[in-house]
């Protein structure tokens, strides 16, 4: 007779379907044949899936558990049977010496060949989602790439990195994980992406930023510099006066978000950097200036 399936599951009969799946994924990620190949494993493997069979459908649980269903799945026979003109029946007029219960019924229970033999092996077992990570660059997870993963057995997974792709984001490369069996479906393949940190850009969203070392001079009289996109070198124009710290906005220089369909921008902070050497004209000149022109930079 088969188990409780319950009691296989481990679950009260109070258990939710979230709870019976819950378990039941638990069970199989511990008993499936391709973990654990044990003896023993195996047909726990067999008693946890059929249990399933069960109570893990909605309309067989509720059969199950009125009594109309067995731990089989076969229709209950009701264990005392009057048998009319039985003359040489027991006792209540019940035939048979085990207390009123038919010793087909019995027999049935414990061979099973007697109600349509061995139960057939359980159903389909998807394959099992398998799991990588794979680095790129800020410019590729930016631009999109065309990648290839080196499994651990040693196979080869070529996969496309999609333009906009985001640090932790987890690509689905759907039927390339583990074998499904008895006909069951293949799993996916699930590859983090990791996006390593670049030198000269920081991404903010969709948005990228950059710091700008300029001249003194530059910021003063103002100036055109070529500097780096993430598309490519563009000039950018250094407006007269700018201040160390000030930042300058390139519309449509940062990420593509294919979702949105929208581009973000490109956040130019400028830094001025004075000259290695300042010599006596450099200093005679601001010398000069700041006793004319005096102002009030702000300080706090």
């Amino acid at each position: 007779m088969a188990d409780d399936p319950y009691s296989v599951l481990g679950l009260p009969r109070t258990a939710s379907a979230d709870d019976i799946r819950r378990s039941y994924l638990k069970l199989v990620k511990e008993l499936h044949p391709d973990i654990n190949p044990k003896a023993a494993a195996t047909e726990r493997f067999k008693k946890v899936t059929a249990a399933h069979d069960i109570i893990g459908d909605a309309d067989r649980r509720r059969q199950f558990d009125r009594g109309e269903i067995d731990a089989n799945g076969e229709a209950n026979r009701n264990p005392f049977r009057n048998h009319a003109g039985a003359g040489a029946a027991g006792a209540g007029g019940q035939r048979g010496g085990f207390g009123g219960f038919n010793s087909d019924d019995i027999f049935a229970d414990v061979f099973g060949g007697l109600r349509g033999g061995p139960r057939p092996p359980p159903g389909p077992v998807r394959g099992q989602d398998q799991r990588y990570t794979l680095e790129v660059d800020l410019t590729e997870a930016a631009e999109g790439a065309k990648k290839r993963v080196t499994l651990p057995g040693g196979g080869i997974l070529d996969l496309t990195v999609p333009e906009g792709v985001s640090d932790g984001q987890t690509l689905r490369l759907k039927g390339r994980g583990g074998a499904g069996q008895r006909g069951g479906e293949t799993g996916d393949a699930l590859v983090e992406i990791k996006v390593r940190a670049h030198p000269v850009f920081k991404r903010n969203g969709d948005d990228v930023q950059i710091d700008l070392p300029i001249t003194i001079d530059e910021a003063v009289l103002g100036a055109k510099i070529e500097i780096p996109t993430l598309g490519g070198r563009v000039h950018l124009t250094i407006p007269k006066g700018a201040s160390s710290g000030q930042t300058l906005r390139m519309k449509g220089k940062g990420i593509k978000n294919v979702a949105t369909g929208t581009t973000g921008d490109q956040h130019v902070t400028l830094r001025i950097v004075l000259p290695s050497t300042i010599d006596d004209e450099l200093s005679e000149f601001l010398q000069t200036w700041r006793e004319k022109n005096k102002y009030d930079p702000g300080r706090v």
